[in-house]
């Protein structure tokens, strides 16, 4: 896989290449002798040579620093019959470094020096043993000391040879090392003005103008290299600029150039479905990702991207498919678990889901208590995610067991914590210990108002109601700017079908909402309460206004469709908005239910039963769901089965409260099926055989 961001090296690599890069190609050759010099100094020089040469692969074979050391023996010697040899010189100064001798490494380049101050090989391989002491540690006094005179001998060279692109470039990089960033923009023009058209300057001039913040100029360059001179590398390293710069449209222009030019460049590809993605341009992003598949099935997180934009298109077997692929190559990654069981979740594939869960939480959880501000948010979603699924799968016990792991990681987890186990315990009817969490949470959290709101209400809802409404009248008061308590006692007074008071407390809310969420809350709980009193018309203008300002609420979409469908009126904009908010939460059992409903308003049975049947897989705690399963069934001629659910249906609403209850709700399952039960009775009679006279 090819590469082609650039970035300057760090000093030690960029000092470390020059050196190794000859020793490396100079190891198999003999060292030239120079033209003057007499055959047995030749000789003697070369023998001299090919021993140092061994002791010096004997000293890497075997680790012995003895070989080292009579391998410099040699070179000396060899250096006294050529004292001229570039070869031996830098070689010498190379063994040096290997065995750790810089001072002497320093001393044989600076004597090479002395020799010829005009020898432009001389400085620089005084230059590069600068650099090469500089180490891995260029924050030291003694770095900052070989990084100066490193400068001084590249500064020289750059004198001798003016027209040297590449000294040129070093010497930039060097300046930039050092914050001397006007000199490095001077070298880095000086080569450009040598070679208009060459790469390496551009992306060379493109890393230093990043580095130092100018990011225009960091463009520009890249732009300013001759058309015929743009390569894959050159569009690649503009792209990847414009992602820095926080423009990815621009950015994909530009990878896009780049693939055209290198078309299998699976690292361009990368790059560029990133970028499709961060545009919410899914089609080609997902296009661009099974390409990185396709040309790499090994790439765990093409996979994994290719798996999020199907889950994102509701995509649900095929997203399974590219996670689980992603998961076999890399079993570690903890996100790509996350996923898997957030698509198990999806299709309703409850058990695989909680196990998935639970085991991430095992893996999130840190026995010593102590974790990350990140590491805390990671386990308590993972904690939030298997509670939801434990009550869909209707084990509150379990559910709870999570929640309190969550509290126990304190502030705010423990006071969503409580809040969501009283919501666990109210949705398995279990309202005794809904208040007695509530209670605890109050103990637990004196301070918090979220707290007390939430046990006022539970209150109001289980025959307390002027207790109830006297706690949620007193933290109102006591928090005139703190709308979540006007919200919760117009709820109590909604449940109570005190619709003049919930008005009033909704009124009064209006006047203290002052950013458009407080507003749009306002409206909503409005909306919500106009529902319920039937006062359709008020209820559609609040969902509208809400929608006004957020078209994406799933909460409004969902609630505003059901009321049209419930009353049959406008169903395809019902369907259109209920689809919308399934999109958004796409295992949302409400949702469900509603769009179920609005299928059956519609007449299309078959598709009211499948969403019916998906909504009571995921919570069989609603009565109302039942309800409408079993008119579906009755619709399509099931009698018996219509019977069960509207049974179950009953069953339910026996262990509901009233609050959550509309009046005369009871009696009409009752009705439908005392019905169904004469209608059955009748036909297991007429199916009864004659008796014979």
């Amino acid at each position: 896989m090819t590469t082609l961001a650039y970035r300057l090296l760090p000093l030690c690599l960029v000092a470390a290449l020059p050196l190794a890069s000859r020793a490396q190609s100079q190891k198999s050759a003999p060292p030239p002798a120079p033209p003057s010099q007499s055959a047995q100094d030749q000789g003697n020089a070369y023998y001299h040579y090919m021993l140092s040469h061994e002791y010096e692969e004997m000293a890497q074979t075997y680790g012995n620093g003895d070989y080292a050391t009579r391998a410099i023996e040699e070179y000396k010697m060899a250096l006294n019959d050529d004292p001229t040899s570039e070869y031996l010189n830098r070689h010498l100064a190379d063994l040096y470094f290997a065995t750790g001798h810089i001072r002497e490494a320093v001393e044989a380049a600076q004597q090479q020096v002395k020799k010829d101050p005009g020898d432009i090989d001389a400085h620089r391989l005084l230059a590069e043993v600068y650099l090469r002491a500089l180490g891995n540690d260029e924050q030291s006094n003694v770095a900052s000391q070989m990084l100066k005179l490193a400068v001084g001998e590249y500064e020289k060279i750059v004198q001798l040879a003016p027209r040297s692109l590449q000294d040129h470039l070093m010497l930039a990089r060097l300046y930039a090392a050092g914050h001397q960033n006007a000199k490095a923009e001077e070298q880095i023009a000086a080569a450009r003005q040598i070679n208009p058209g060459s790469e390496q300057t551009a992306l060379i001039a493109n890393r230093f103008y990043l580095d130092i913040g100018d990011t225009q100029k960091a463009v520009d360059v890249l732009k300013s290299l001759p058309s015929n001179d743009q390569t894959a590398r050159t569009q690649f390293q503009l792209g990847a600029t414009y992602d820095q710069l926080k423009d990815p449209t621009d950015a994909i222009v530009a990878f896009r150039q780049a693939l055209d030019l290198q078309p299998d460049n699976v690292d361009v590809e990368k790059a560029l479905a990133h970028d499709l993605m961060a545009t919410n341009q899914t089609q080609d992003a997902l296009k661009a990702w099974q390409d990185v598949a396709a040309s790499d099935p090994t790439d765990a997180e093409a996979w994994h991207r290719i798996a999020q934009l199907d889950l994102a298109a509701n995509q649900f077997a095929p997203a399974l498919a590219a996670i689980r692929k992603a998961r076999n190559l890399d079993s570690t990654n903890l996100e790509y678990a996350f996923q898997e069981a957030t698509i198990d979740d999806a299709l309703g594939h409850l058990d695989a889901a909680a196990k998935v869960y639970g085991q991430l939480a095992d893996d999130t959880e840190h026995p010593s208590g102590v974790y990350s501000d990140r590491e805390k948010a990671n386990y308590a979603l993972v904690l939030d995610r298997l509670a939801q699924v434990y009550r869909e799968q209707c084990r509150p016990d379990q559910a709870i067991a999570a929640y309190q792991k969550k509290a126990s990681l304190g502030g705010d987890f423990e006071e969503a914590a409580y809040d969501q186990e009283v919501e666990t315990w109210r949705e398995a009817h279990q309202y005794d210990k809904a208040v007695a969490t509530a209670q605890e949470a109050v103990q637990k959290q004196p301070n918090s108002l979220d707290a007390k709101l939430t046990l006022a209400r539970q209150l109001a809802d289980t025959g307390h109601a002027e207790q109830g409404i006297a706690m949620a009248k007193g933290l109102v008061a006591a928090n005139p700017k703190k709308l979540p308590a006007y919200y919760q006692l117009a709820q109590i007074y909604t449940d109570l079908r005190k619709w003049k008071d919930a008005a009033g407390v909704l009124n009064a809310a209006q006047k203290q909402a002052v950013t458009k969420d407080d507003q749009m809350m306002v409206s909503f709980e409005r909306a919500m309460m106009e529902d319920r009193a039937k006062h359709y018309d008020a209820a559609e203008s609040d969902f509208q206004k809400v929608l006004a300002m957020d078209p994406d609420n799933a909460l409004t979409l969902n609630n505003y469709g059901f009321m049209l469908a419930d009353r049959g009126v406008d169903l395809d904009h019902a369907l259109t908005m209920i689809r919308k908010a399934l999109q958004l939460e796409p295992t949302n059992y409400a949702y469900l239910d509603s769009l179920g409903w609005t299928y059956y308003r519609l007449g299309q049975y078959t598709q009211a039963q499948n969403e019916l049947e998906r909504a009571i897989s995921r919570d069989g705690n609603d009565p109302t769901v039942h309800e409408h399963l079993g008119d579906v069934y009755e619709k399509t001629g099931r009698l018996k089965d219509a019977a069960a659910q509207w049974e179950l249906s009953l069953n339910e609403f026996a262990h509901t409260v009233q609050a959550d209850m509309d009046p005369g709700e009871e009696a009409k399952v009752q009705k439908k099926l005392d019905s169904a039960r004469v209608r059955l009775a009748k036909e297991s009679n007429n199916a009864q055989p004659a008796k014979p006279e």
